[in-house]
């Protein structure tokens, strides 16, 4: 993968992701209607737990660790940019969207003032660009920002599980959208 920095592309590593989780080829918009008394889908659950885990996949293939929280925090807030707010999953949509900002905000406080701000780009075919800039951590605050991190994206879990309280369903769905989640944390802890 490459970061653009102001003009220029340094080669990060190699590897093609897809943010969805499949190739663009294989992408396609689909209706799905859910039978009264039900609470969303299996393939939209499928739709957000995949967008979650490539975007772990897309920030894990940075070689430089101080670019992953501002990677993931950017990635997740396209994933919740992608959930309709008038669906089943509004409510996953704003969690994810508050957890995107959180993160967003605990990298760009820790800034390192030294480095620069750039784009991840993939490889491939369809190459996936970040849809802004992202922010590197100074060195001597990463495992720090690290631990933060994690522990944002464990109230996350939290929240979703907790708002799923009172429907099994309901309940079905947020769990697999919160293990996806959880997995992200393999991320930081091996930066």
């Amino acid at each position: 993968m490459k970061i653009a920095l102001q003009g220029l592309c340094v080669a990060v590593a190699a590897g093609s992701v897809a943010f969805s989780g499949v190739p663009a080829s294989a992408q396609a918009v689909y209706t799905v209607i859910i039978p009264g008394g039900g609470f969303g889908s299996q393939a939209f659950t499928d739709v957000v737990a995949g967008g979650i885990a490539a975007a772990q996949a897309f920030c894990g293939e940075l070689d430089d660790d101080s670019y992953k929280v501002d990677c993931l925090a950017e990635r997740l807030g396209q994933v919740a940019k992608d959930i309709p707010r008038d669906s089943d999953y509004a409510e996953v949509q704003q969690i994810l969207k508050d957890t995107a900002d959180q993160l967003a905000d605990l990298a760009r406080a820790n800034r390192d003032p030294n480095g620069v701000r750039g784009r991840a780009v993939s490889k491939g075919e369809t190459p996936v660009t970040t849809s802004r800039p992202l922010n590197p951590v100074a060195p001597e605050a990463l495992p720090s920002v690290n631990q933060q991190a994690s522990a944002i994206l464990d109230n996350t879990q939290t929240l979703l599980l907790r708002s799923a309280e009172g429907s099994e369903s309901k309940a079905l769905q947020y769990s697999r959208i919160a293990d996806a989640l959880g997995s992200s944390k393999v991320l930081l802890r091996s930066a």
